[in-house]
C-alpha cells in the first residue's frame, strides 16, 4: 500500500467516509462529525500507520485533510 492509500485509509476508517470525499474541502469545518476524539483517532491511526510520533502542536493544527498532508511531510512521509 502506498503513503497516499494509508493516509486515505486512515481517514475512511476513523471517519467512515467513502475515499471519493476526501480532498480540500475535507475539515474540521466542514465535517459534522469531526470533533475532538476523532482528531485524536486520526492521529493516533496515523502514527501507527507510519511509525511516527507527532508533536502536541502538530496534533493541535491537523484540522483538515490537506493540513495533515503537510503535517506529514515534516515527518519526511510523502503523499
Amino acid at each position: 500500500m502506498s503513503a497516499i492509500e494509508k493516509y486515505n485509509q486512515a481517514f475512511v476508517e476513523v471517519f467512515a467516509v467513502e475515499p471519493s470525499v476526501l480532498g480540500a474541502n475535507f475539515s474540521k469545518e466542514n465535517v459534522e462529525t469531526w470533533d475532538s476524539v476523532h482528531q485524536l483517532n486520526i492521529v493516533a491511526v496515523l502514527e501507527e500507520s507510519f511509525d511516527i510520533m507527532f508533536e502536541p502542536e502538530d496534533i493541535m493544527e491537523f484540522v483538515s485533510y490537506e493540513k495533515g498532508k503537510e503535517i506529514l511531510r515534516k515527518y519526511d512521509v510523502e503523499l
